[in-house]
Formats: C-alpha cells, structure tokens, sequence
C-alpha cells in the first residue's frame, strides 16, 4: 500500500446514492474509493480526515452548463458557446473551447459540485459536441471523463431566432430547423455507407469531412443526441427525428415536459431539467415550473437537475435540487437528480455519481443535509485530491 496517497475519511454518515445509508468510514488511494465500511481502520501513515457529525456524499454532477466555454467576467473575449454563422456545425468540439481558468469551475468546487458537462450554446440546429469534465485542472486535456459525450442541437426560438430573424436565412421557422437536423442525419447516413464501401473498394472512400465524423457517431449510437427543447411540441419534434433516424436522445431544458410526461416515460429518453432558478426570460418558459422534475420522475422519467451555468451559477446547484423538493419532488429522487442520474445519463456512472469501491474519490463532506439552507461543503474532494480553495 502506498500509505503517501491514502487518504481516510473518518466516522462520517456516508450516503452512498446506490441505497446504503451508514455511519463508517472510507478508505481512498490515489484517485480511487479502496474501501467503505463500518468497521475500517485508518492505516499507517494515512492522512485521516474526521468526518464525525458530517454527511459524506458523491461530488454532484450538473448534467448541462456552460463552464469554460461562457466566461462571466468576459464579452467577446471569454464567449466561446456558439459559432452563429452556419447553422449546422457539427465539427465544433466543446473542449477546443474550455478555459480551466474559467471562475466556474471555482464556482462549481464552493457548491460540492465535482463533475460537469460543458456543451456549446442552442444558437445553432447543430452546434458540437460536448465534454464531460471534472472541476479542477490546469489543462482541459487532463480534466476529461468523457469526450465527446453528446452532439448539441436546438429547437424552438434560439436557431429561428439568430437565423430567421438576424441572418433573414434558413431556419425561419420550426419546419426548417427540423428539416436541416433531418437533412445532415442523411447526409451522415450516406456517408458511413461510402466508408463502409471503401473498406473494399479504396476508391469509393469519401473525402474526409470532420462534420460527418461527428454525425456518424450519433448514427451509430456512440453519442447521442442533446436536444435543446422546451415547448412541448419540441420535444416531440426530437423524440420524433430520434426514433426516425434510430438514435438515442437526451431531452435539454425539458421545460414543459411535466404537460407530455407520460408520453415522455413511454419513449424512455432521459430529461435534464433546468435551469429551474431563472426567469421567464422568454416566450419558451412562460410554463416553467419548480414542479416539471418531480412530475416527471413519478411518471417514470429519468431526471438530471441542471443550472445552465451562468444563467444560473453553478454553485446553487444543491439549492436548485431543494427548491425542486420543496415543490413536490421526493427528496432522495432530488438528491439522485444531481448525483447518480446525471452520472447515468451522461455515460460516465462507471467513475461517478455514487460512492462505491473502485469509482473515483469524488467525495464530498457536508456540514448537514445540502438542501438545508445554512449547508456548506466543508470538504471537497476531487480524484482524491483534497481542495484547498
């Protein structure tokens, strides 16, 4: 045992999101969870840390911001999120665009939250792909937990918006937006027919196309589909592309699915919800509601709570997930809505989400339950790192 990078977390009530509630300690080396239990003993020479009184829970998880490609303090210098001159850019890649200096990923660590997918904006029907990261770093590279991990693309009055309504170009309407997705799902499809052909005929290999790379991965459903959508009618646009074309979907924002979630659970596509801490900004959230979430986990719905970050800061996760409870929602289902759910949704459930031996040190010690107003993080670690700031 390397006793130098053994980490023990002492006597603390460990919640582990995976149905085990006890008072007992866990063992960590390197960046992994060795061992959890009751009975365990600190070994030599390892840094203990007393968790008595404590509540020790996953790092959480926001399955949908923008850290590090939408830098608060910046105008055009820090903003990253969308490529508005094309409306169809699905070669873009989220990490190509992280700043780890991004005062996000600071904000996220003050709210106990270890884990994030950063995607491009909804300015474009197809924007790129995004990246799932921890929350510390000095280099992007070294951050990643998955990547890429999901294609973004919007409905409804962002790409009308910035297209029919800036640009005087297509999309101008619904019909359109759908129409372009539908288009560059084809043009994918035939494609990987052409790669397929030249596996025995060299010269039938296309030209090579970085935007087609992206889109065959959706195809063949190494990626899915994250479709930005609020009205209820453009969730079904979604659901419907996505089961015409065979490929999987994560619903984004899902504003108004609490008026379709039993249609919703009869489909199976997971929804990530939010920002739920936000005005009615726009036409699209006029029936946002702090109910939506809670109405969709009893229908059947796999939920993520989501901030949007920065239009909701990041660090009020946990108070976004409580508010959420408040208006009805099970608070385990609240807690499982930032930890374990989104690790699901993301793909990535295998390194994060719960506290389980062999999963990432991604463990965070609070002060009392994190729904209570006054909680804190007293401790925050991340690949089994404590972090100081």
């Amino acid at each position: 045992m390397n006793v130098e990078t053994s980490l023990f977390i002492r006597n603390g009530r460990i919640k582990t999101m995976k149905g085990q509630e006890f008072i007992g300690s866990i063992l960590v080396e390197g960046t992994q969870i060795k061992a959890m239990g009751e009975e365990l003993v600190a070994p030599e020479g390892a840094t203990v840390i007393e968790a008595e009184g404590k509540l020790v829970l996953p790092g959480f998880i926001d399955a949908h911001c923008h850290v590090g490609l939408g830098e608060e303090i910046y105008q055009h210098e820090g903003d990253d999120l969308n490529e508005m001159t094309e409306p169809i850019t699905p070669e873009l890649r989220a990490i190509d665009g992280i700043n780890p200096e991004d005062e996000g990923f600071r904000d996220a660590r003050l709210g106990g939250v270890t884990t994030l997918f950063s995607t491009p904006g909804s300015g474009n029907v197809i924007g790129g792909t995004g990246v799932v990261l921890k929350t510390v770093g000095r280099v992007v590279d070294k951050m990643v937990v998955r990547e890429p991990a999901g294609l973004k693309v919007a409905f409804g009055e962002n790409p009308k918006a910035v297209y029919g309504a800036e640009q005087k170009k297509m999309p101008m309407t619904r019909m359109a937006t759908a129409s372009l997705l539908r288009q560059a799902l084809v043009d994918a499809q035939t494609y990987l027919e052409k790669l397929e052909q030249g596996i025995d005929d060299p010269e039938k290999f296309p030209e090579r196309d970085l935007g087609m790379e992206s889109m065959i991965r959706v195809i063949k459903r190494e990626i899915p589909l994250r479709a930005h959508a609020h009205r209820a009618d453009d969730i079904m646009t979604a659901i419907r592309i996505a089961q015409e074309f065979n490929v999987d979907l994560i619903i984004e924002h899902c504003t108004e699915g609490h008026k379709i979630a039993d249609v919703l659970a009869e489909y199976g596509y997971p929804a990530v919800v939010g920002p739920v801490l936000v005005n009615r900004a726009k036409v699209e959230l006029k029936d946002k509601s702090f109910e939506t979430p809670g109405i969709l986990t009893r229908a059947g719905v796999k939920v993520a709570i989501i901030t949007d970050h920065s239009v909701t800061p990041i660090e009020q996760l946990p108070l976004c997930a409580a508010l959420v409870a408040r208006a009805g929602m099970d608070e385990e289902e609240a807690l499982k809505a930032i930890t374990i759910n989104p690790a699901e949704i993301l793909g990535v459930d295998d390194r994060v989400g719960s506290l389980e031996v062999g999963k990432d040190a991604d463990i965070v010690l609070w002060s009392e339950h994190p729904f209570v107003l006054k909680a804190r993080p007293e401790t925050v670690i991340i690949n089994g790192q404590v972090i100081t700031d």
